[in-house]
């Protein structure tokens, strides 16, 4: 052993050492949460240096983020003299990026070609979709983008895509079309960097054989996160497994991107066609506490298709996990704010406490809890509510309604969504406006020919918003203005519009929490009713904007950190708040429909319950508004999967017997103590079946569907369910027809 060795290999505990250490060979570690993946990497590296197995210029180690490639290589630097720019350190992208440049003419590329980000390519397809004619309502750019990078990142080509009818053919036309006139622009997009260098080394024999004698040892972080062309790059270069070493790390049980194509299954064919002798659990946690662990694992064991492994830590028990029914959503919002307001009284600062949440328009509620307490906040990863663009362009429409002469909220939508009016149009508008010293909507009239009859039609869009909301409730009114508008029919229209979505629905509960918070009364249907809905629309309007340019906290200050749970990935804290914690939520209802969805939501509250040091709450509400309308919610399997001595409850249990809780855990027979369990039987004596949640049914006319909601109790029980192609309705169980599928 080499000097330097026994250095680099101080502190590591047994198993951290024997990957470390391991004879170069094939390797499968399985990191668990907190367990010291980043310093195992690094130092597999420096003793492979150190012990004279590998040169710099051997290495090849793929990280998933140029955060991460840089402390890497800045580790490196601090463990061994050695120069690290002969070793290939980096994210996919930039080492297919480092390939495509040294063999641009293999690869039929020009020296200096450019790379397009996510941005630049939307607008490259827009201007393909422009000079070939094609209708973007019918094909809208957002969703022919997916439809592009999804078959790049399986590999494949037009001439490989499976085309069916013809849209679809369609579709395939546009991608050739697409990639024809990338080529001859010299572009790449992050895609196409990835699959040219893939397809560069496939075939071309001299230079994949030049890097699969150079790449002696292949280093792999976050490999539960690589897709399927990923995986196919490094077979390629370690020879099929015959060549270099591959040392690949990961933990199946944080498996979370499958939306983005990452595939989990990649572990399973690595060990299976890598014939890898063994694979190596780093289970010690040095993040957080036991209870917190014992949590994270019994939630985990769920899951099927997994390699397993077991966290723990030397670290002691530590605190219960917390947890906290609340009777709304509001009040959940509440009582987080005042638990942070006593962790503050006890020295704790806001920046170590984080505020976990399943989806982004979850965040609204908080926030404004956080905003009316004062308190600073910081939303991680992300735009704070009032401040995201589906939610900008609703508000300038509502402004409209109130003051049609507001030209920033003009300008911002009269061509959002597209309605055909173009550049030229809207510079003769303004050039009128100046002319006649009036309002864009008021020089409209000035116009003439093509774009006075454009724009005539977004002023009688106005009209017929403010026509439809007179003596609506504000509530109402947001919902009116958002789907005549056609916001709602742009997003559901865009493969990635379901967040959007959401939050537009959450803008509608925002003003009926508004109205409530205000205390004003449905508004009488007489002569004043305009001006009062007028006033209402006002104040709210006031009020999205005070909450908007409240200072947001930037990096470095004393304040509360929100996110979702995917942006949580790889960040610690010591207090963590899970939020919403209910069938339908977290789960989300979405992956109840998904094959494995519902082991990818566990892996997701997994990485939730791992992300806290110290101390972890948990809430949910008995009710939530959605879309302006109270629904009634039953607790997360989640929750009911970690053992009753891990918890400490903060409120009764069952405090509400009726609820749509209560009816919940009757099925799932949740609750420990013998009274819930009477109460429990005592609903369940009144049910008129045993569906489920989560459960497969029939209806004669909607077809096949799962069950994501339930309320009420006997007679008065009824179900929502998710219909595979007539979408989510509520029915009475004592009326419908339904049968298990």
């Amino acid at each position: 052993m080499s000097v330097s060795s026994p250095h680099l290999l101080s502190g590591l505990n047994a198993e951290q050492l024997a990957a470390v250490t391991l004879e170069p060979r094939h390797a499968l570690i399985l990191a668990g949460a907190g367990s010291g993946k980043t310093r195992v990497l690094t130092t597999r590296i420096a003793w492979l240096l150190a012990q004279g197995l590998a040169g710099p210029h051997n290495i090849l180690a793929v990280t998933f983020t140029n955060k991460a490639a840089k402390e890497m290589l800045a580790r490196l630097s601090a463990m061994l003299p050695v120069n690290t720019r002969s070793m290939w350190i980096g994210t996919f992208h930039g080492l297919c990026n480092r390939l495509l440049r040294a063999h641009h003419r293999e690869a039929g590329l020009p020296q200096m070609f450019q790379i397009l980000d996510q941005s630049d390519q939307l607008s490259a397809i827009k201007r393909l979709l422009k000079s070939l004619n094609v209708d973007d309502e019918k094909f809208p750019p957002r969703d022919l983008q997916h439809f592009i990078n999804a078959h790049k990142e399986q590999g494949e080509r037009p001439a490989a895509v499976e085309a069916w009818d013809d849209y679809s053919r369609k579709r395939v036309e546009l991608y050739a079309a697409y990639e024809q006139q990338c080529q001859r622009e010299g572009v790449v997009d992050f895609a196409e960097l990835l699959l040219r260098s893939f397809e560069l080394l496939e075939r071309n024999e001299p230079v994949r054989n030049h890097y699969q004698q150079r790449f002696r040892h292949i280093l792999v972080d976050e490999f539960q996160d690589t897709n399927k062309l990923q995986y196919r790059w490094l077979k390629l270069l370690s020879d099929g497994g015959a060549g270099a070493a591959v040392f690949a790390v990961g933990d199946d049980d944080q498996s979370i991107y499958a939306f983005r194509g990452a595939d989990v299954g990649n572990m399973h064919a690595f060990e299976r066609e890598f014939a890898v002798p063994e694979v190596i659990r780093l289970e010690q946690n040095y993040r957080s506490q036991g209870n917190i662990l014992d949590a994270a694992n019994a939630i985990i064991k769920h899951n099927e298709t997994r390699l397993g492994k077991n966290l723990w830590t030397e670290a002691g028990s530590g605190e219960p996990l917390c947890v906290f029914e609340a009777a709304s959503d509001l009040e959940e919002a509440r009582w987080i704010v005042e638990e942070i307001r006593a962790l503050m009284r006890d020295g704790r600062a806001r920046s170590e406490i984080a505020l976990l949440y399943r989806s982004n328009a979850q965040s609204r509620v908080l926030e404004h809890a956080l905003f009316s307490a004062g308190l600073p906040y910081r939303v991680y990863g992300g735009l704070r509510f009032f401040e995201r663009q589906e939610i900008k362009h609703a508000l300038a429409y509502l402004r409209l309604l109130a003051n049609p002469d507001d030209d920033t909220a003009f300008a911002r939508v009269v061509n959002f969504p597209t309605r055909g009016i173009g550049a030229r149009s809207l510079e003769q508008l303004a050039d009128a406006a100046r002319l006649h010293q009036c309002s864009l909507h008021q020089a409209i009239v000035h116009l003439a020919g093509k774009a006075q009859s454009v724009l005539q039609n977004f002023s009688g869009l106005l009209d017929r918003m403010r026509e439809g909301a007179a003596g609506l409730p504000l509530p109402e009114v947001i919902d009116h203005v958002v789907e005549l508008s056609g916001l709602r029919e742009h997003y559901r229209n865009d493969r990635e519009g379901q967040d959007r979505l959401a939050n537009l629905d959450e803008l509608v509960t925002a003003a009926a929490s508004f109205v409530a918070e205000e205390d004003r009364r449905p508004i009488a249907a007489d002569d004043d009713a305009a001006a009062a809905d007028e006033g209402e629309l006002i104040a709210f309007l006031t009020h999205a904007a005070l909450e908007a340019g409240d200072h947001q906290a930037e990096d470095g200050d004393d304040a509360v950190q929100l996110m979702t749970v995917h942006a949580a990935k790889g960040l610690e804290f010591n207090i963590v708040f899970i939020s919403g914690l209910e069938e339908g939520l977290f789960p989300h209802e979405n992956a109840l429909l998904e094959t494995r969805g519902v082991e990818e939501e566990r892996r997701l509250m997994y990485v939730a319950v791992t992300r806290a040091r110290q101390r972890l709450y948990l809430s949910f509400a008995q009710t939530r508004m959605l879309h302006g309308q109270t629904r009634y919610n039953i607790v997360s399997r989640f929750l009911d999967e970690i053992p009753q001595p891990l918890l400490k409850w903060l409120t009764p249990q069952l405090r509400n017997a009726g609820s749509a809780y209560a009816f919940g855990a009757a099925r799932n027979g949740s609750y420990g103590n013998d009274t819930r369990k009477a109460e429990i039987a005592a609903l369940q004596r009144d049910e008129p079946s045993g569906f489920a949640v989560g459960q497969s049914v029939m209806h004669d006319k909607f077809g096949r569907g799962v069950i994501i909601n339930a309320e009420g109790s006997g007679q008065d029980a009824r179900v929502q369910v998710n219909f595979t192609h007539a979408g989510s309705k509520w029915l009475a169980l004592a009326v419908a027809k339904l049968t298990p599928a």
